[in-house]
């Protein structure tokens, strides 16, 4: 049995990618006598764009959206270009990550083996910390009145990192902070078992977002005796302090390792539910339970009609029809738009040759070429408020590419009936 655990495919994947592209820069670098002119060309060329404190993020290719450094030396010239993580640093400079292996960027306290120990991950993971909501006061001197009064806003409160004292967020009457610990004691009592050994725990954007994530026993199995390609399931919590979401928990086959892994755990995840921010929300376990429940249900179902898909054999020209359906061109199209529909033929075939090499010209292949399409490649329009990393990440929650997937996956199941 080929047994894929995700986590570690990515972390070797990521790790060639970032060798690859560290490679490359450098090699372009290195050719310039002027670094500085270079970081100016990329700029101006659209490649990079400048956010401030010698940070650029890059707006093309596979990293759209990374944020990388400029680091100088004494003279002013350009040293190195540094990937940011984008983990919570703390003032020794350790990353707020832990995780029970080591990780592909390198930081975060890491433990053989992993601990069971929620305390210690709290510590090492750098959540050690409480959340408290505090009044929100303003400073108001009004005509004729010589100084300002301090008011209250009524019905609005700042949550407060009780650590640094830092606000990360503005938030209504009902909301009920959710501590770090509880995450962890919600996960351990979903799933009946205390001692888990826990995968990882960290937190980004100075603290707005932690995470947590457990592996549970059950797998998801594609195509036994055939493929046999057996998917290992995590369950992760993302609770947010700032009431930009709820608090999530995900069976998902990725592990939050940092923000990418962070989209790619929402992206891959095979079924999630929200815990609103309310009096009481971690003490209702037995409707947590009832949707862990349903969820690994689903999994059995989603590894059956996947099993279908890779054991059914297809043809060039059913790519070609799965395609046309999906972006059809009518017969009047502009040059313009016909041009594209070509460039995207051309590449969805060219994945799809790649991919049939390891998989197989099945229709599991062809599907896994759509979604990675859909996900990774397919242009965004990030207009004025959004760079094309978060026009993409909104897409993948909003499940804005839903309805192309799904018609996508019903089209190929028709092929395994024949």
């Amino acid at each position: 049995m080929t047994v894929t655990d995700v986590n570690a495919a990515f972390a070797a994947e990521k790790t060639a990618q970032l060798a690859a592209q560290r490679a490359e820069r450098d090699r372009r670098i290195q050719a310039q006598a002027d670094k500085a002119a270079w970081i100016d060309r990329e700029v101006a060329e659209g490649r990079m764009t400048p956010i401030g404190g010698d940070r650029y993020r890059v707006t093309q290719g596979i990293d759209a959206g990374e944020v990388f450094t400029v680091r100088r030396n004494l003279a002013g010239q350009i040293a190195k270009v540094v990937g940011e993580h984008g983990l919570d640093l703390a003032a020794d400079g350790t990353a707020a990550l832990y995780s029970a292996v080591p990780a592909w960027h390198g930081l975060g306290q890491v433990i053989p083996g992993g601990t069971d120990s929620i305390d210690e991950v709290l510590a090492l993971g750098r959540i050690d910390w409480e959340v408290t909501k505090r009044e929100v006061r303003y400073s108001f001197m009004g005509d004729g009145e010589s100084t300002p009064t301090l008011r209250t806003m009524p019905d609005r409160y700042v949550t407060v990192r009780e650590d640094t004292g830092t606000a990360l967020g503005v938030v209504g009457a009902r909301y009920e902070v959710i501590p770090n610990r509880k995450i962890f004691e919600f996960l351990e009592d979903l799933v009946g078992q205390h001692g888990v050994i826990w995968e990882t725990a960290g937190a980004l954007r100075g603290g707005r977002r932690v995470f947590v994530s457990m592996r549970v026993p059950e797998t998801v199995t594609v195509d036994p005796g055939g493929l046999n390609e057996e998917i290992l399931l995590f369950l992760a919590a993302m609770n947010s302090h700032d009431a930009s979401s709820e608090a999530e928990t995900v069976l998902s086959p990725w592990r939050p390792l940092c923000k990418n892994t962070e989209r790619f755990a929402l992206r891959d995840a095979v079924a999630r539910w929200g815990i609103r921010h309310t009096s009481g929300a971690l003490d209702r376990l037995e409707e947590a339970r009832r949707s862990l429940g349903l969820t690994l249900k689903y999994a059995d179902a989603f590894a059956a009609e996947e099993t279908a898909l890779a054991r059914a054999q297809i043809a060039m020209d059913d790519m070609r029809n799965l395609i046309d359906e999906l972006w059809p061109v009518p017969q009047d199209a502009p040059t313009r738009t016909r041009n594209t529909a070509d460039r995207r033929r051309t590449a969805l075939m060219g994945m799809f040759e790649t991919e049939a090499e390891r998989l197989g010209r099945t229709a599991y292949a062809a599907e896994r070429v759509i979604t990675d399409y859909l996900d990774h490649l397919a242009p965004r329009r990030p207009g004025k408020t959004m760079t094309e990393e978060i026009a993409r990440a909104t897409a993948l929650l909003e499940g804005t590419d839903d309805g192309l997937k799904n018609k996508a996956h019903r089209h190929l199941m028709t092929l395994t009936r024949h």
